[in-house]
């Protein structure tokens, strides 16, 4: 964090308007793969050509589909086939991953399910990354209302923790999406704002701020990552969690058994039966390791909260 709060307003800007933005840890708009529009030019610069629409303000940094959704632009009003949209565009997109995974998502793949050609949806996304980015935005929505009986910083970062994970595991195909900038769409702004809100009074600098909710965001996505892959996994092979787990005690055991005294922490906590027992509840593992960074963060409240580093 402190690296980019050394840079310059520019370079982030520049970077956002090539990205379409993202946020590690965080929901909402990332980017991945150039698939750019006919001109082969940035989202920004090509899709400002093939709009039609007023000028952008000029200290946006957003490509032309972003400052659509914030309404900084506005949206085609005659499109090169009655009914298509942008927002057409986008749940075409949503679909198609939902039913396939994001590899399965290109700008020609979304124009046939929605039976125009693909020239026709550069009048309103001119890349595949900036259609990942809405896409994301739609499918994580605007955080839900805070429960009138959260109260206090840590309860506040176990909602925003677990509503971010029922997100994810409603969307998997959000977590192929890659992270390579930070967050600029609508929605993905509205969940850093409800993050840091929740560490308002706790007396941590701003920089201490977000670092906790990069923290706990990045828990949350890599948790929800680990679950999905797992789950595809035992899926693919028709097994259950438990017998899963069952057969890697007998794996672990038979390939431990011979020198024990190499291994002996393992052999011991084979002995404890505690490898091949069955979780509490699916959620057990999740909790325990929020609980556990958040008892972290406690500490670093309780101590004042400290400086935040420059280097």
């Amino acid at each position: 964090m402190a690296v980019k709060r050394r840079r310059g307003a520019g370079e982030e800007a520049g970077e956002m308007a090539a990205d379409g933005g993202g946020g590690a840890g965080l929901p909402g708009g990332s980017a991945a793969g150039p698939e750019t529009g006919p001109s082969g030019g940035s989202g920004a610069e090509s899709d400002a050509g093939l709009s039609g629409g007023p000028e952008a303000k000029p200290d946006s940094g957003l490509p032309a589909s972003l400052e659509t959704a914030w309404g900084l632009r506005e949206r085609p009003s005659k499109g090169p086939r009655p009914g298509l949209s942008l927002d057409r565009i986008v749940r075409a997109g949503i679909g198609v991953a939902a039913a396939e995974g994001i590899g399965a998502v290109s700008m020609g793949r979304v124009a046939k399910d929605l039976g125009v050609s693909t020239m026709s949806l550069y009048r309103y996304v001119s890349a595949k990354d900036e259609l990942y980015v809405l896409m994301e935005d739609a499918a994580v929505g605007a955080p839900p209302p805070m429960p009138a009986d959260v109260d206090g910083w840590r309860a506040g970062l176990e909602w925003w923790a677990r509503v971010q994970r029922e997100v994810f595991h409603r969307n998997l195909w959000l977590l192929r999406i890659p992270i390579s900038s930070p967050p600029a769409s609508p929605h993905s702004l509205q969940w850093m704002e409800r993050g840091l809100a929740a560490l308002a009074d706790t007396g941590l600098d701003e920089g201490r701020k977000i670092s906790v909710i990069m923290l706990i965001g990045g828990y949350v996505r890599n948790e929800a990552t680990l679950m999905a892959d797992l789950h595809a996994a035992m899926t693919a092979r028709g097994l259950a969690p438990d017998e899963v787990m069952r057969r890697y005690e007998r794996t672990v055991d038979a390939l431990t058994a011979p020198d024990p005294g190499r291994y002996p922490a393992l052999r011991h906590l084979l002995a404890s039966g505690a490898l091949g027992a069955p979780d509490e509840s699916p959620d057990a593992e999740f909790e325990f390791g929020l609980g556990c960074l958040l008892d972290g963060v406690e500490v670093l409240v309780g101590a004042g909260g400290g400086a935040t580093r420059t280097a």
